[in-house]
């Protein structure tokens, strides 16, 4: 009987979690217009939590969106020493999504390239997004989406400021620099608890990224420390910065590029006498 109740309660928090999350999506999808119809969306899988969460969200959302639109998958198998390279391809045969695995030994190159002592993820990111972005002009895909959920940008916000001295995060949306791919990030209202969860209870086959996820010190790790935190004692304190990269006043920071501090002036009022600050009668209640 208990086995039933707690089989039941898991189900329904199977069934609540797939709700919210599906509802952000569409509502993220919707508010930066990330999704047209008959756009080819190429799903970047990298075969953890999040991708694997947005994949099947996206898939939910194609099946009953008023618009129609494709879905293709595409991993990067990076040949780093162990990776389970049959994981990924027997998971979307099974699910029966169109998918491609793109093989290109880049953990090589990384491991080349990178000082020691120095973290692998600028240069890796930078290759990996450079096969992506030729990859989904090969197959017409005019979308790629990654799994970047509302964590990763407020890390990313902070990062920046701590570190790069920069206020930047990550975009909902954003075109490649040679404006031929258009990157979108529909888990930017997710929570990483919820797709954490959300992950446990479908039990997607994870693969661990044993390039840079098993480094130790990296700065984003002490921001997502600091983040825990905040989550802990001020509840809702990250989703309100998050929500502040929405509601931005160019007026009121100092980049002299977004806003013309230098021309600023006060109004010239015509017709209005000039006030002598001698000739005001104070209150009655001021008076001796």
């Amino acid at each position: 009987m208990k086995t039933a109740q707690a089989s039941q309660r898991v189900r329904d928090e199977n069934k609540k979690l797939q709700k919210k999350l599906r509802r952000l999506v569409g509502r993220a999808i919707v508010d930066y217009g990330m999704i047209a119809p008959d756009d080819k969306v190429m799903v970047c899988l990298s075969g953890g939590k999040d991708s694997y969460t947005m994949l099947e969200l996206l898939i939910n959302l194609q099946q009953h969106a008023p618009v129609t639109f494709d879905l293709v998958a595409v991993n990067l198998d990076q040949k780093q020493p162990g990776f389970p390279e049959h994981v990924l391809p027997e998971y979307l045969q099974a699910l029966g999504v169109e998918h491609h695995i793109l093989e290109e030994d880049t953990y090589s190159i990384v491991q080349a390239l990178t000082p020691e002592g120095k973290t692998t993820c600028p240069v890796c990111s930078r290759m990996r997004r450079g096969i992506l972005y030729t990859f989904a002009k090969r197959i017409g895909a005019n979308k790629l989406a990654l799994g970047h959920h509302l964590d990763d940008v407020v890390e990313t916000l902070f990062l920046n400021l701590f570190y790069g001295g920069r206020m930047k995060a990550m975009p909902p949306k954003l075109k490649s620099d040679d404006g031929a791919n258009v990157v979108i990030r529909p888990l930017y209202y997710c929570r990483e608890v919820d797709i954490a969860r959300f992950s446990e209870l479908r039990d997607y086959p994870i693969i661990p990224c044993n390039l840079c996820g098993s480094q130790d010190n990296l700065q984003r790790q002490v921001i997502k420390a600091m983040l825990q935190q905040w989550d802990l004692q001020t509840p809702g304190r990250v989703e309100t910065i998050a929500r502040s990269l929405r509601h931005v006043v160019p007026s009121h920071l100092g980049d002299g590029d977004l806003f013309d501090f230098v021309s600023l002036a006060a109004d010239e009022l015509v017709g209005v006498p000039e006030l002598n600050v001698l000739d005001v009668t104070p209150p009655r209640s001021l008076k001796p």
